[in-house]
């Protein structure tokens, strides 16, 4: 709903008229919301930013959230939503801070009981929603990007590479490797065997629940992409449990070597290296 030129001028005059009463009422009542979780200092900043906006908006005439005179508060309240995404405040927390200016515009409008003044603060309290709906609507949109990103950061932790030894990678997964966890295993891999120039490449599942059809896919992608770069891989940590498993699906690793732990598998790939290893030998009571 937009206000009339009329109701867009009054709205600017009376916020204008009573700045310094408004601005500090308005960052009363935010702070309360807040719970101290903010400087006075910021938070004033903020309702001063978002005080002189709305004005300037107002006195474009015709009020309205999406026009072009509006372009100005519309960019406060998406940049007053990302910083307190970012500060870890809620969504509602978030939306008080605007619907709070509903109070402010009925304490200001309180003594004047005409039908001009009543019509005006419905006018004003549904701009306000309009307002509050916006900001909660960029909040959701950076949070939204602020977990995709630390989701993604959380894959790549969850999936590193490490350089065992000279020539050796591995590549030690832990918990349920799904299609795009997979991609992101593939990626780091490869990458990692350009860097070093490995030609062998262990691939621990010793941490991975269970291996089904999906998950033995994979591996066995992740496998083939390695030989196209020259880099022969070996499977380790296949538990009892998984090669029933394996065996009961009928899944075939073909050629692929595999080991039931990551020792084994290092080891067997030193001897391929000509690396002379010895196995410990239990300690015979005298």
């Amino acid at each position: 709903m937009a206000l009339s030129a009329e109701e867009s001028g009054r709205l600017a005059g009376l916020l204008d008229e009573h700045a310094e009463r408004t601005i500090q009422r308005w960052t009363e009542l935010v702070g309360a919301s807040l719970r101290g979780r903010l400087s006075q200092a910021e938070l004033r900043r903020q309702v001063q930013e978002l005080h002189r906006a709305v004005i300037e908006a107002a006195r474009g005439g015709g009020f309205d959230l999406e026009s072009e005179s509006a372009g100005e508060l519309r960019a406060v309240l998406a940049e007053l939503s990302r910083g307190r995404a970012r500060q870890g405040f809620t969504a509602t927390e978030t939306a008080i801070s605007v619907y709070a200016l509903k109070d402010v515009l009925l304490e200001l409008l309180e003594a004047d009981v005409t039908t001009t003044a009543l019509r005006d603060y419905v006018a004003f309290s549904s701009l306000v929603d309009q307002m509050g709906l916006f900001t909660f609507e960029s909040f959701v949109r950076t949070r939204e990007s602020l977990i995709a990103d630390q989701a993604e950061q959380l894959l790549e932790l969850s999936t590193p590479v490490v350089k065992i030894w000279e020539g050796v990678v591995a590549v030690p997964l832990v918990g349920t490797l799904d299609s795009a966890r997979a991609q992101v295993v593939m990626e780091r891999l490869l990458q990692t065997l350009v860097d070093t120039g490995s030609p062998y490449a262990i691939i621990d599942i010793t941490g991975v629940p269970a291996v089904d059809t999906q998950v033995a896919q994979h591996i066995l992608k992740t496998v083939v992409a390695a030989r196209l770069m020259g880099a022969d891989c070996i499977i380790s940590g296949i538990r009892p449990q998984i090669a029933q498993t394996i065996v009961a699906l009928g899944i075939e690793f073909g050629d692929i070597a595999t080991k039931a732990s990551l020792a084994d598998a290092l080891r067997h790939v030193l001897r391929l290296t000509g690396v002379e290893t010895a196995r410990r030998q239990p300690r015979r009571e005298s």
